[in-house]
C-alpha cells in the first residue's frame, strides 16, 4: 500500500501479507504505485528477493520514466510490471518496452470497468459472434496472444469458468489489429503521473 511505502514499513507489510496468506514466501511481490519512498521500499524488495523470501519482484502502475529512474538506485531491476491494459487503453508502447527489457507484463482491468462498457463494444460483439465466443473471451484471448498475463476479476461462477476457456482458439492477425485499433488511451484508473493517494 502507498501509505506503507511512504512510511518506510515495507518489510512489516510483507510480513503481515505472509501471515494473512499463511505462507513463508511469495512468488511475486509488487510496489503498487511510484510514490514517495519508492527507492527505500525497492531496496527492501531486493533484500527479500536475495533472502529467497520472494521469487520475483516488480512494480505496478509505473511508467517507463519511473522504471528508467530506478536505475539510479536499483541493484535489481523489476522483473514484472502490472499495468492498466484493455482494448480502449492498450498501453502497447509501455508493454513493448517492458518486454524488450526482460520484464513480464500483466494487465489489471483487462475487461474495462463499471464506467467503461467495453464488453458491449460493437467490434468486440461482432468478433464474439465470428468466433462463437463472448466479448470477454475475445479480449482475454487478445491479451494472451500479446504475451500479457491476465487475471480477470469476477464473483460469478459462470464468468470465472467462461474466462478460463480461451486456450482452444486463436484470433487472426487481422482481428488482433482490429482490436488494437480500438485504443483511445482511455483510462479506467488513475494516471500514474497524475494521482494523489
Amino acid at each position: 500500500m502507498n501509505s506503507q511505502i511512504r512510511a518506510g514499513i515495507t518489510r512489516q507489510a510483507f510480513e503481515q501479507t505472509l501471515c494473512n496468506l499463511g505462507t513463508d514466501y511469495l512468488d511475486l511481490y509488487l510496489l503498487h504505485w511510484p510514490v514517495e519512498g519508492t527507492p527505500e521500499a525497492w531496496k527492501t524488495l531486493e533484500d527479500l528477493y536475495s533472502e529467497g523470501r520472494v521469487r520475483a519482484i516488480g512494480v505496478s502502475n509505473f511508467q517507463r520514466h519511473h522504471i528508467e529512474d530506478m536505475r539510479r538506485y536499483a541493484s535489481i531491476m523489476p522483473m514484472y510490471e502490472q499495468i492498466e491494459s484493455h482494448p480502449l487503453m492498450n498501453n502497447q508502447q509501455l508493454i513493448d518496452w517492458c518486454m524488450a527489457n526482460g520484464m513480464g507484463v500483466g494487465a489489471w482491468s483487462p475487461l474495462g470497468g463499471p464506467q467503461v462498457p467495453l464488453l458491449q463494444h460493437p467490434t468486440l460483439a461482432a468478433l464474439g459472434e465470428k468466433y462463437g465466443r463472448s466479448p470477454a473471451q475475445i479480449v482475454l484471448r487478445w491479451d494472451i496472444q500479446r504475451g500479457i498475463a491476465v487475471i480477470p476479476k469476477s464473483s460469478k461462477r459462470q464468468r470465472i469458468i467462461e474466462n478460463s476457456q480461451i486456450f482452444d482458439f486463436e484470433l487472426s492477425q487481422d482481428d488482433m489489429e482490429l482490436i488494437n485499433s480500438l485504443n483511445m488511451d482511455y483510462r479506467v484508473g488513475p494516471d500514474p503521473d497524475n494521482f494523489n493517494f
